[in-house]
């Protein structure tokens, strides 16, 4: 019972942690995902809250029931294109000094699209950031040596990459554009992976000779694979992110009589696991594109994301995401900032999604105590299957007033700034109420909407190493890490499924009903 309530608390904590920084409507989906996880055995209804918490995946749109909308052809209001698959790989390297923290990762994607083309994007992040924590006994199961702990994290960073689009076979036929622009856009990724190998060797044994000539090899192949310029889009980023997180452990003690100094047990050390977590997480990345349909755009994507996981043996998880792309003619935006005048973006684009999953998996650690210090060493791994829902508006600023209105939003000015809760593609679907923002009636009036379904599964596997100093008074105790080391790798696949649908335009009443989206059903994706 003492178990479960410690588990109760934290959810408790986390969710509290998260309300105080995230406006109601995103702490309300936490406070639901942080519920689903907790109560995973008893599905959504132990979490009722007058939300489906399925992003509105089941409803109509309004478009009435069993009604079949007239969609005209070349319907305006269908977007060109969708995502099919994405594979993503992450490297993640953490080092802790004292009570500073220092990581970077390395992550790649390859995704596919429905008109044939192919994307490859690689980021770096670096980010430095303070962390603690504190732990405590459990008094009912004091003599079998059960604690807890409680630790936070806050982090800033910044990263930089690009992007290559890999679109040079164009047919008649895009299933079999894909397949082609697929093969070069791996072969590309593994040039990136050969250059990296290639710089490894700089410093080493090998011979200068050797070294050139694995550049000029690596450098070769990415020519072959994108006659384009490289990148065709440059990359960077920023990153902020708290996180918390609570581990139970037990501890070993040999008896008195049998090596403890004066009689008092001897500490042989101890076993964790890792029970709860959650990460707030806010990215601002900047997209320059250099050449085809979009070269000479800037575009500006502010995403924030809460999650939750949970488990001992299996592990289960939530997260939440909202997004929000502007879209910038770059000359003239940067000619606008030097002059200090307001910009114009272009083009916006909401995307929300919610992802929910799980599956077996464990992550525990194990200690040796040497007086205050501790040495620590941990390490798990699993598999998450998980269903990703996802939902986009996509609206063409080609006006001065919606150019406006779209920037005073961003910058928080007027009497709709961009702090008020975000509407959803879903709700721009609906005829707008009486009390509808104008960028209500703007989503809802112009907006390209549309709705995807995933599944994913990712394999991940973590190992870590920690050298610590802790000060105990009575039954809570200070902890800190001297040093320490953790590296993750995490590798995911997802793929669209279901039916994908769009929002065509408003009929009698206002509202606009979701039709089959062909221009992404018009192509597979392609998976080994």
């Amino acid at each position: 019972m003492e178990y479960v309530a410690v588990i109760g608390v934290v959810a408790l904590v986390v969710a509290a942690i998260v309300g105080l920084t995230v406006p109601e409507d995103e702490a309300v989906g936490l406070r639901n995902a942080v519920c689903r996880i907790v109560h995973a055995a008893d599905g959504a209804s132990a979490c009722a809250s007058g939300e489906d918490g399925d992003g509105g995946a089941g409803d109509d749109g309004g478009g009435g029931e069993g009604e079949d909308p007239v969609v005209p052809p070349n319907d305006p209001f269908q977007p060109a294109k969708c995502l099919l698959s994405q594979d993503q790989t992450k490297d993640t390297v953490v080092i802790q000094i004292l009570f500073i923290k220092i990581s970077g990762s390395d992550q790649l994607k390859v995704q596919q699209w429905s008109d044939g083309t192919v994307t490859v994007e690689r980021v770096t992040d670096s980010s430095v950031g303070v962390t603690a924590s504190v732990s405590a006994g459990i008094p009912g199961l004091k003599d079998w040596g059960g604690s807890a702990s409680l630790s936070g994290t806050y982090t800033q960073g910044s990263g930089k990459g690009g992007q290559w689009m890999f679109g040079s076979h164009k047919s008649d036929n895009p299933q079999a554009d894909l397949e082609a622009n697929l093969a070069d856009a791996k072969a590309f990724a593994e040039a990136l992976k050969q250059q990296d190998f290639c710089r490894a060797m700089v410093g080493s044994p090998v011979s200068p000779i050797s070294q050139v000539g694995c550049s000029n090899s690596a450098m070769s192949q990415m020519e072959r694979t994108n006659p384009e310029r490289m990148p065709d889009v440059d990359i960077t980023k920023t990153t902020t992110e708290a996180s918390g997180g609570l581990s139970f452990g037990k501890s070993f003690k040999k008896g008195s009589g049998e090596g403890g100094k004066d009689g008092e047990p001897k500490d042989l050390g101890s076993i964790s696991t890792d029970l709860i977590s959650g990460s707030m997480t806010q990215d601002v990345v900047v997209l320059r594109t250099n050449t085809g349909p979009d070269a000479g755009k800037v575009t500006f994507v502010y995403t924030f994301s809460v999650g939750a996981k949970a488990g001992e043996v299996g592990q289960v998880s939530g997260t939440r995401m909202q997004q929000v792309a502007v879209t910038y003619d770059a000359a003239m935006y940067d000619q606008e900032e030097k002059d200090g005048q307001p910009h114009r973006p272009q083009k916006m684009v909401i995307t929300t999604s919610q992802e929910t999953g799980g599956g077996p998996g464990i992550n525990v650690g194990a200690g040796a105590n040497a007086g205050p210090v501790t040495i620590d060493v941990g390490g798990g791994g699993g598999e998450v299957e998980s269903q990703i829902h996802v939902e986009s508006a996509e609206v063409a600023l080609d006006n001065d007033a919606d150019s406006t209105l779209v920037e005073d939003w961003l910058r928080g000015r007027g009497d709709f700034p961009a702090s008020d809760a975000l509407p959803s593609p879903s709700e721009a679907a609906e005829a707008p109420g009486a009390d509808a923002g104008p960028i209500e009636r703007l989503l809802h009036d112009k907006g390209k909407l549309s709705r995807l379904d995933y599944k994913a599964n990712t394999d991940w596997w973590n190992a870590s190493l920690g050298i610590g100093f802790g000060i105990s008074a009575g039954q809570v105790s200070m902890g800190f890490k001297l040093f320490g080391i953790d590296i993750t790798h995490e590798h995911k696949e997802q793929t669209i499924t279901g039916d994908p649908t769009y929002a065509t335009g408003p009929q009698s009443g206002g509202t606009r009903p979701w039709v089959e989206w062909k221009n992404c059903t018009q192509t597979t994706p392609i998976t080994t």
